[in-house]
């Protein structure tokens, strides 16, 4: 791959901004390409004009350009974007991508860096970056930098912004990480109160020869997780820590998504799962936690986050959110239970411990899970942090990789 780098923004707008970056990018000893995302006008400073990206877009470039709703023209172009810039990637033609905006243009080139792949490159300077940037980055690894001023205009502050922006791209292009990659990638969901379980499943695949990645459970670390899986960055996955699928049910601000496990089992790599933290739901602070709940059972795990114990009811309908899913699988998967709790906070005399709960989730699982001879369920008489339960989940994962193999 050569060292170009791509910078966009909608240059009718921000066309002085873009070609400042350029220039520092330039005499830094890199190429750049310049491309024009405008949806009124149109820049002829740009390699790329705005009308080639809108070709990309299925339905053409007139769904694209002169739209009088700025809405469904910021909306049409970023669809043509995702388009174009994914064939760009594809031809090994770009090393990395910076882009300017404020609200709207970061609406336009956000979706398409979020669907990039990890590792490549990607900064977004931008009008609303300070604020949640979550709809923005996804959970990719976009980097996203504060522009401070408005994206109008060269003068003494957005000058270093943006001579920042372009220094911390070349950077990330110019010196790339080389990854030996003669290490089996394997995904591994974690939790606080699953980590003593995860940190003893990891020790052990690293002395056997894979490169454990461990992602936190928190809604995005399981996307981020199934997005690497579908990249075909990670050959295997350890779900311990499932806990994202309970947010998902009940309604908790930590939510795997109504895709979660898909990746996974459409890819077919070794598969265990286990149910590690689906005793809590997660909230913020205990004045934000929805009024329906108020009767509940809590827990203050710190100001910003507030735990809620799942019920009897809320564990039969996990479970089948979870067998709808796994039901689906052709390749070998298999579910490990601890009858003797899912989290730190799940076992006798702690604040989770609830039995009855607990039972509704694992007998509902086996209800509805179609086992077969490669589609397993399989109980032990231990505590998910226990150590015997960390060598049954590298066991069967051993397992399964034979199985697949054959």
């Amino acid at each position: 791959m050569g060292q170009i780098i791509y910078a966009m923004a909608t240059m009718d707008t921000k066309g002085d901004e873009l070609c400042f970056v350029a220039d520092c990018i330039r005499r830094i000893g890199l190429d750049v390409v310049l491309v024009d995302l405008s949806t009124q006008g149109s820049s002829n400073r740009a390699d790329i004009t705005a009308r080639t990206v809108a070709q990309a877009h299925p339905a053409g470039p007139d769904q694209v350009l002169g739209q009088s709703d700025r809405g469904q023209a910021v909306t049409k172009m970023s669809e043509a974007l995702q388009h174009w810039l994914s064939a760009e990637v594809s031809s090994e033609t770009v090393a990395g991508v910076i882009a300017l905006g404020g609200s709207g243009g970061t609406a336009i080139v956000a979706p398409a860096l979020q669907a990039l792949p990890i590792g490549l490159p990607k900064l977004i300077v931008s009008t609303v970056a300070s604020g949640n940037t979550q709809p923005y980055v996804g959970h990719s690894d976009i980097t996203m930098m504060y522009s401070v001023v408005d994206v109008a205009g060269l003068n003494s502050v957005s000058r270093q912004v943006l001579s920042n922006a372009a220094h911390a791209i070349t950077g990330m292009v110019a010196h790339a990480c080389v990854i030996s990659g003669d290490r089996p990638a394997i995904g591994m969901t974690m939790f606080g109160v699953t980590t003593p379980c995860v940190d003893m499943v990891r020790e052990t695949l690293e002395t056997k020869g894979f490169d454990p990645l461990v992602f936190h459970a928190t809604g995005t670390g399981g996307q981020a997780m199934e997005k690497l899986v579908s990249d075909g960055l990670i050959g295997g996955v350890l779900d311990i820590t499932t806990t994202e699928v309970a947010d998902e049910v009940v309604g908790g601000i930590m939510p795997g998504g109504p895709h979660r496990f898909d990746a996974i089992i459409e890819s077919g790599i070794p598969y265990i799962m286990s149910l590690g933290a689906l005793d809590m739901v997660n909230f913020g602070a205990r004045q934000t936690v929805p009024e329906r709940f108020t009767d509940r059972h809590f827990l203050i795990h710190n100001p910003q986050v507030t735990l809620m114990r799942t019920t009897v009811e809320e564990n039969r309908q996990i479970a089948k959110w979870i067998a709808e899913k796994v039901n689906r699988s052709t390749a070998p998967v298999e579910i490990l239970i601890p009858e003797q709790g899912v989290s730190m906070l799940d076992s006798e005399g702690e604040a989770f411990y609830d039995p009855q709960a607990d039972q509704a989730l694992f007998d509902t699982l086996e209800q509805e899970v179609q086992q077969t001879d490669t589609r397993r369920i399989t109980r032990h008489p231990c505590h998910i942090n226990d150590s015997v339960f960390a060598k049954a989940l590298v066991a069967a994962f051993e397992r399964v990789c034979e199985n697949r193999i054959q």
